[in-house]
């Protein structure tokens, strides 16, 4: 799974971009966001990376802050997002608002973001409300206790499970009967998910 890129920008253009490293040259979908950060092209960029698998195809999305990338994971966790939503609502808003945006419930910002209806600015503010306050507490310098610990472990384990191309469903639900059985380490989980899984 590819994490991280680092290399020259080849091609930039409004939605994906092509980065070349070490003769290759690899498409990553960027948001608008991300776009206006990038340096021109024939410089060098570095992205961190999130790989979606497909049953016909691997595709990159590449963003230029962590807090993007981690903003993102949040949204294709829920039901009804794919990558290509979720970089479109990252388009219309910045990860950090949108993460406060979750947080106060405040509908109204979340509506006004191209592709998000009433009902599903409804439920972003319900299902990641818990993990959005997780993400500003790090922002703001805060350290986790035991409890998030865990829920960054689950997350993390349910992520890997996604870019495998399982639905985020089952994947959290695999991670979570894993997470019972295995110890603090987040390869111990992903096994156990997946042999779960595999029946």
């Amino acid at each position: 799974m590819i994490a991280h890129l680092r290399g020259t920008l080849l091609v930039k253009t409004p939605g994906e971009v092509v980065v070349d490293v070490g003769g290759v040259g690899y498409r990553v979908f960027v948001s608008l966001t991300t776009f206006s950060a990038l340096p021109g092209v024939g410089r060098e960029v570095t992205l961190d990376i999130h790989t979606h698998v497909r049953d016909d195809a691997l595709q990159l999305y590449g963003f230029a802050s962590r807090k993007e990338k981690q903003v993102f994971e949040l949204l294709i966790g829920v039901a009804g997002i794919g990558p290509k939503l979720a970089t479109n609502v990252l388009s219309g808003i910045p990860a950090d608002e949108m993460v406060d945006a979750v947080i106060e419930g405040n509908v109204t910002r979340l509506v006004a973001v191209p592709g998000v209806g009433r009902k599903l600015a409804e439920r972003l503010t319900v299902e990641l409300r818990e993990r959005a306050v997780l993400l500003r507490n790090g922002r703001n310098g805060v350290a986790a206790g035991p409890e998030g610990a865990a829920s960054s472990l689950l997350r993390e384990a349910t992520s890997a499970l996604v870019n495998l191309g399982y639905r985020a469903a089952e994947a959290e639900r695999a991670v979570k009967g894993a997470a019972s059985q295995a110890g603090g380490r987040l390869e111990d989980v992903i096994r156990l998910a997946l042999q779960g899984l595999a029946g």
